[in-house]
């Protein structure tokens, strides 16, 4: 690790070339107990993932400079907040439905395909989801939540 944080310069990114460095003589553990310098190898690996990962940033550092910064994000409304605090409130296949069919635009046959589950399912937890968002959520109805393609 001190290798790599005098190539590296960063801690964390010390640590991380390292362990990426053993992971790659894990890998080739037959050649590498043969060796005659298995250290020197270890450093070898270092510097050259410290030397890919400095053209990399140099690459993300260009970018940067031609883009500017990012602009300032707000913070989030109260509307957010509380549609936030409601998903939290729901099981987790509710809320991977919900996000998959709202967010994500999908179907439900598609959903029911990336979870595994029958389409009738999926169904089931997108209608006990809304119902459920439809209590936590003050003011909203649940058939402000409901969508023909789901019924």
């Amino acid at each position: 690790i001190r290798y790599g944080y005098a190539v590296a310069g960063d801690p964390a990114e010390a640590q991380d070339l390292v362990q990426e460095a053993y992971a790659r003589a894990w890998r080739q553990w037959a050649k590498l107990a043969a060796h005659p310098a298995p250290e020197a190898w270890l450093r070898l690996v270092i510097s050259r993932l410290a030397a890919d990962r400095f053209r990399r940033l140099r690459g993300w550092r260009l970018a940067a400079s031609r883009t500017g910064p990012p602009p300032d994000v707000g913070p989030p409304g109260e509307d957010t907040v509380l549609l936030v605090g409601a998903l939290r409130q729901l099981p987790p296949r509710h809320r991977q439905a919900l996000a998959l069919h709202y967010l994500f635009d999908l179907p439900v046959e598609e959903i029911a395909r990336e979870a595994g589950v029958p389409a009738g399912t999926v169904k089931s937890w997108l209608s006990r989801g809304r119902a459920r968002l439809a209590e936590l959520l003050p003011g909203v109805a649940a058939e402000e939540l409901e969508v023909n393609d789901v019924a």
